[in-house]
């Protein structure tokens, strides 16, 4: 993966937490300029991130001249975020934000016909500088976590001992690690509201790609940072507008969760449930008894369980050495892709499936409506809460296990 492909993922999946001004013709005037390189483009294109939708728009354009120059001019009444793409090109050249007058942007490229740079320079802007480098160490991480990860399932195709795949799961997880642990360390030393919303969107977008298994921050953390983001900015409007559209979405997130969560199971004995591992080992419910116990009823292709996924693994870190497990009842037909969410995702614990999809036994058996769903059970194997999502996992847990 390119540097300036990291680009793209930002635009499509981090879109949402990007916004900008409504009136492009009023507010202060910037200019952006510089010198591009060896390259067959003609003209260049400054895009904005428009407000609630997922395609840029274009602000200005120019010609670059013979030398390579150009000379690009906007107007915005606030901080936010812009790209640069070169003609006939589908990707961003590189991304920007308007903290100063005036900002040079300089690339040269080390193949004419090439469509990606892998730097750039920046002048006058400190944090669209700081944006760049963010990516780029990042970037580098993930190339890394891809080459591992082709690695692996090369070995995965053979008969591997655990002694040789260990070590690659454990760099593995190093590295995502790194990367959210310098993702949120930027987020908490930025003095940029533009810059912050941008890097909690390209985190949580990449961490929302199985391919590459990083733990996604859960939705009380993202509440946490915007909210911060609010208070500290209150007069930037496209921090209010995120602010607003992800209080309204966690508001009716809730009222679905109640509305979803009058047990039917709470008070009574769960049914037995016996079905094969990923071995194909028969695992009984009835088992884990003497033990705390999520029964958590998921699929790979089910994007709110993967969503949801973060915050189960979070509370098996913090509660697994305190009599608490979990036992994954998957809803896949396909042994491939369950197998492959299970290690994208860190799923650590044990996993069983009939690979029957919604035809499979626990579905009438558990009277299951929709997933992600959980039923928590107490050593005795009674029922004690069930749809616990989000923080009322951890929260039921930290009472259960204090």
């Amino acid at each position: 993966m390119r540097f300036n492909q990291v680009l793209l993922m930002v635009v499509l999946a981090g879109m949402f937490l990007l916004t900008s001004c409504d009136d492009k013709q009023t507010g202060d005037k910037f200019e952006v300029n510089g010198t591009i390189s060896n390259s067959s483009a003609k003209i260049i294109y400054l895009e904005e991130l428009p407000v609630g939708t997922m395609q840029s728009m274009v602000i200005d354009s120019a010609k670059l001249g013979a030398d390579g120059k150009y000379s690009l001019q906007a107007r915005t009444n606030e901080q936010s975020i812009f790209n640069l793409r070169l003609d006939a090109f589908q990707y961003p050249l590189a991304s920007l934000i308007n903290d100063a007058k005036v900002i040079t942007v300089d690339v040269k490229f080390t193949n004419s016909q090439s469509e990606f740079a892998e730097n750039y320079e920046v002048k006058g802007s400190p944090v669209s500088a700081q944006l760049r480098d963010y990516m780029k160490s990042l970037n580098n991480d993930l190339q890394r976590i891809y080459l591992l990860s082709k690695v692996a399932d090369s070995l995965q195709q053979r008969v591997t001992p655990d002694s040789v795949m260990a070590p690659l799961i454990a760099q593995h997880s190093s590295i995502a690690e790194k990367i959210k642990r310098s993702s949120l360390d930027a987020i908490a030393k930025s003095e940029n509201p533009a810059f912050t919303m941008f890097v909690l969107g390209y985190y949580q977008a990449t961490a929302n790609n199985p391919a590459f298994g990083l733990q996604g921050l859960t939705n009380d953390e993202v509440g946490a940072i915007i909210n911060n983001v609010a208070a500290k900015y209150p007069d930037h409007r496209g921090v209010a507008s995120v602010k607003k559209e992800f209080d309204v979405q966690q508001q009716k997130a809730q009222q679905q969760q109640q509305q979803a969560s009058i047990p039917i199971w709470v008070g009574k004995t769960a049914p037995e449930i016996s079905l094969p591992d990923i071995n194909g080992q028969e695992i009984r419910l009835s088992s884990y008894k003497g033990k705390y116990v999520l029964v958590d009823f998921w699929a790979s292709w089910c994007k709110p369980c993967r969503y949801e996924n973060p915050n189960v693994v979070n509370a098996y870190n913090k509660y697994k050495g305190q009599n608490f497990d979990i036992i994954g009842v998957s809803l896949d037909e396909k042994k491939d892709a369950w197998m492959k969410a299970i290690k994208d995702d860190n799923l650590e614990w044990t996993h069983i499936s009939d690979l029957k999809g919604w035809g499979s036994a626990v579905v009438p058996m558990y009277e299951i409506s929709g997933i992600p769903f959980n039923v928590l059970l107490d050593p005795d194997g009674k029922v004690i809460a069930e749809g616990l999502r989000g923080s009322a996992l951890d929260a039921k847990l930290g009472e259960l296990l204090k």
